[in-house]
């Protein structure tokens, strides 16, 4: 055998080399652990008619880790199913009312050294959406002890004859920072929601009237539940109004609900709506623009929501603290008789003054990390 110069030999070393190098540059890097938290709710049992607000209900406290070891987590997603006592068997989702995570909005300032308000939901999910999963490498921080109370409530609006056992599959998802190879980008969770005020006259919350700039006013309504909300004026609104028969526009200045506490991106938003609503739209009244338009599809059969479209997006969209904001909520009643409405948008905002806690591992894994850095 002729042996080879040695300059090819050194050619194709450094040409092996190079594809090495280059499939090793494409595959694929390792994703973090997505840690799923599931939580089953009481058994209900459904016998009658249940409208919006009035079907039974519970609630339970849930820790997302261990919270005797608190650490940080990333909330990266959240889903709730209507299943059978089992835990295991679908039902459809016309049983759902709503399933809502809360947190605690002044310990979780206190636990992550922030002075920003923010809203005390994270996530609400009902018929027409449920499942959100934030954009890839975005999160909601938070500790691991801090508790997070679920409330489940059942929802029957076509069925008199109804005779079954019902309950809530929740499943929250979330990323141990401990198991990060790159930051994860924080979100914080906000709300604007339609309103209409108790009274004779179209009313802005928050905000009297005579500027143009703020659009038309809510409408007058009539409250559908003891959700009342009282602004600095002394007026009295509603969250959860009643909708006559009929096509209803509702028009809600949000700028105030809204709290901007700066100039940020939107990067997910998840719509509430109630059956008969055909649209929610966020308006910049600003600038004359559509934020977001989430439309409705109805069920096929019966009074219900089959779908409501929600925004994602990874570049986002810019929101500006000195802007005017309107919620346009369009519901049309073809039922014949009152119905009940709500209308709110779930935004989740790019936290830009977010610091990481001194030790967002906790202290097993600061310990492990240390052994680790004397071993090598």
């Amino acid at each position: 055998m002729k042996k080879r110069p040695a300059a090819v030999v050194a050619v194709l070393v450094t040409l092996s080399i190079g594809t090495a190098a280059t499939l090793w540059s494409r595959q694929p890097k390792k994703e973090p652990p997505v840690q799923t938290k599931e939580v089953l709710s009481e058994v209900y049992h459904v016998d009658q008619i249940y409208r919006s607000m009035k079907g039974p209900s519970s609630q339970q406290v849930v820790y997302l880790g261990d919270p005797e070891h608190p650490e940080l987590v990333w909330v990266v997603g959240y889903d709730a199913t209507m299943v059978t006592p089992d835990g295991e068997t679908t039902l459809p989702q016309e049983y759902m009312c709503h399933s809502n995570l809360d947190i605690d909005p002044r310990r979780h300032a206190a636990e992550l050294d922030s002075s920003k308000a923010i809203s005390g939901r994270l996530f609400t999910l009902s018929q027409g959406q449920l499942e959100i999963d934030l954009p890839k490498g975005f999160g909601i921080p938070m500790m691991s002890d801090e508790p997070l109370v679920l409330t489940t409530q059942v929802l029957n609006l076509n069925h008199e004859d109804a005779d079954l056992e019902v309950r809530h599959r929740v499943r929250v998802r979330y990323i141990r920072n401990a198991d990060l190879k790159k930051p994860m980008k924080p979100l914080f969770p906000t709300a604007a929601y339609g309103l209409e005020v108790i009274g004779d006259e179209p009313a802005h919350f928050g905000r009297m009237e005579g500027d143009d700039a703020m659009g038309e006013g809510c409408l007058p309504g009539e409250n559908a539940a003891e959700h009342a909300y009282r602004d600095p004026f002394g007026r009295i609104f509603t969250g959860h109004w009643v909708v006559k028969p009929g096509r209803e526009v509702n028009e809600t200045l949000v700028t105030e609900v809204l709290n901007l506490p700066y100039d940020t991106t939107v990067h997910y938003i998840a719509v509430h709506l109630h059956p008969f609503a055909e649209s929610l739209e966020l308006r910049d009244l600003t600038t004359d623009r559509t934020v977001f338009k989430s439309h409705v599809r109805p069920a096929d059969e019966g009074i219900g929501i089959d779908h409501v479209e929600y925004f994602s997006s990874k570049d986002g969209v810019l929101l500006h603290r000195d802007h005017e904001y309107q919620l346009v909520s369009v519901y049309n009643n073809t039922s014949g008789e009152d119905q009940d409405s709500m209308a709110v948008m779930y935004m989740y905002l790019y936290d830009k003054d977010f610091t990481m806690p001194a030790n967002p591992d906790g202290d097993a894994d600061t310990d492990a990390v240390a052994e680790d850095a004397v071993s090598k």
